[in-house]
């Protein structure tokens, strides 16, 4: 029995995923011109971006407007009842508003539809209708698909979700390859969580200035040994009479050198001349990548041949960085 449930539900699920492709491909075939027109109006708005939606057409309209602020086009979302309670004083003539609605003739976007008409507020209509209030109220409509629900009741907005969300995602990616939206700025948006420190820069984790243990070339041993347990970084660098940055030493350096003599070494006898360095504006991301493929714990941070900092491994692992 629990078999028979067992593959009754995989079927299921393989069923809805192949209703909600069927949306998603007719979707596909629905995209024209308007697109690029929306894309056009979106791009030249000199204010925000405001998307508008009730129920379920709302939820997916919040992530939209998430993505598109979180990614260089100023975004947010207004509900449609509280726009007709105040709400519609946030929105000024240099705003554009993109409206969702699956039918086109849900009543609570009324008041919305009227401002946009009173005050010459630019819409972009998302529905599937293109004959329905919302449809002809639109300055642009963006059709989404007639395609069947996924719900086996045919009611629970499933499929037209789906359309929906990937149609903000169509609007959101276009944007980021118009605006030509980098890394950086993407992490200037994200600076908490997963993302924040994966998106952090070495400059921004290294350790720098005393904590930096740093030596000449003519250093003796027992120097490079209290430079490497003081600084307590498993390492020490070297810069040579201009002061440019040249070596390093480790503690693995030194468990391997145990048996030899010592005594009379300098610096520039046991170190590892040039090695593998980071820049301060590489990512953290980056950073780790180069620790674990070398199978290395430590990363000098250098610019113009000067050594600026080191990056630890555990200071990247401790950020969350993987």
């Amino acid at each position: 029995m629990i078999n028979k449930l067992q593959n009754t539900d995989i079927l299921g699920a393989i069923q809805t995923i192949d209703t909600e492709i069927e949306a998603l491909n007719e979707l596909k075939n629905l995209l024209d011109n308007d697109l690029t027109r929306a894309l056009d109006m979106i791009e030249q708005t000199q204010g925000r971006v405001i998307i508008t939606g009730m129920g379920k057409s709302g939820h997916i309209g919040k992530k939209i407007a998430a993505s598109l602020a979180s990614t260089g086009t100023p975004s947010f979302f207004m509900h449609p009842a509280e726009a007709s309670h105040g709400d519609l004083g946030m929105v000024t003539d240099n705003d554009l508003i993109i409206a969702i609605s699956n039918s086109g003739e849900s009543k609570e976007l009324i008041d919305i539809l009227n401002y946009t008409k009173r005050f010459g507020i630019r819409l972009i209509s998302i529905t599937k209708n293109p004959e329905s209030s919302l449809g002809k109220a639109g300055d642009i409509v963006l059709r989404l698909p007639l395609s069947k629900e996924a719900c086996p009741l045919g009611l629970a907005p499933t499929s037209s979700t789906t359309a929906t969300l990937v149609l903000g995602d169509i609007l959101t990616v276009a944007m980021i390859e118009r605006r030509g939206f980098s890394k950086a700025q993407f992490n200037q948006r994200h600076p908490g969580g997963k993302l924040g420190s994966i998106l952090q820069k070495v400059k921004d984790m290294m350790h720098k200035g005393e904590e930096m243990p740093l030596l000449k070339t003519s250093a003796t041993i027992n120097e490079i040994i209290l430079e490497m347990t003081s600084k307590r970084l498993g390492c020490v660098g070297f810069v040579d009479e201009k002061g440019d940055f040249c070596g390093m030493f480790t503690d693995g350096d030194l468990r391997r050198c145990l048996n030899e003599d010592l005594k009379n070494a300098k610096a520039i006898d046991i170190m590892t001349k040039n090695p593998i360095t980071a820049h301060p504006e590489m990512f953290a991301s980056e950073a780790i990548k180069i620790l674990n493929d070398k199978k290395i714990t430590n990363l000098f941070v250098v610019e113009d041949n000067k050594a600026i900092g080191v990056i630890h491994i555990h200071d990247l692992l401790k950020a969350g960085i993987v």
